[in-house]
């Protein structure tokens, strides 16, 4: 059994000396990492709190069973997708998210590559005609019903809209794969 096995074995069994040395030794790195988003310190602490009390829950769950990363990198996985959440609830995060165009998939969390997968999310985005951006971001970013996009774009008919916006989101995908 290597290190991070008996690490998740432990975790599994809520050994508390375990639970708070990986407390302790991440703590001031998820700081660092966290505090690159327009975060006060009571957020990034009650995120990092709630990102182990999560580790904690999956380790239990299994869901750590077949880890193929760190259990830091997962941690700060869980992390970095509460902040995200929170910036996204708080509209302070301006990324068009499309969950089948950009997956945080803590199982094999890449900083580096899901760095260069939102930013070809956003460049591919800033390429699209007016339009395009304004159905996609009331739809997936403001998470707007489509009758409410409707009337703030004054469509005529909600086929024309669904019709748009896959047309809109096919020509995203287009440019993300060039």
């Amino acid at each position: 059994m290597n290190k991070e096995s008996s690490l998740i074995q432990l975790l599994k069994e809520s050994d508390n000396k375990i639970i708070k040395s990986l407390y302790e030794d991440n703590r001031k790195k998820f700081i660092a990492f966290a505090s690159q988003y327009s975060l006060d310190g009571d957020q990034i602490l009650d995120i990092y709190q709630d990102a182990i009390i999560a580790l904690c829950e999956n380790a239990k769950k299994g869901k750590l069973d077949n880890l193929q990363s760190s259990i830091s990198t997962y941690l700060f996985s869980i992390g970095k997708f509460m902040i995200f959440q929170l910036l996204k609830k708080d509209k302070k995060m301006h990324v068009v998210e499309d969950f089948n165009l950009v997956d945080y998939e803590f199982e094999s969390y890449d900083e580096e590559k899901d760095d260069t997968e939102i930013k070809l999310l956003q460049t591919a985005f800033e390429n699209l005609g007016e339009q395009c951006k304004k159905v996609i971001q009331l739809f997936y970013y403001e998470e707007k019903k489509l009758d409410e996009i409707l009337t703030i774009l004054n469509y005529t008919n909600k086929d024309v809209l669904k019709s748009q916006k896959s047309r809109c989101m096919k020509q995203l995908k287009d440019l993300i794969k060039k």
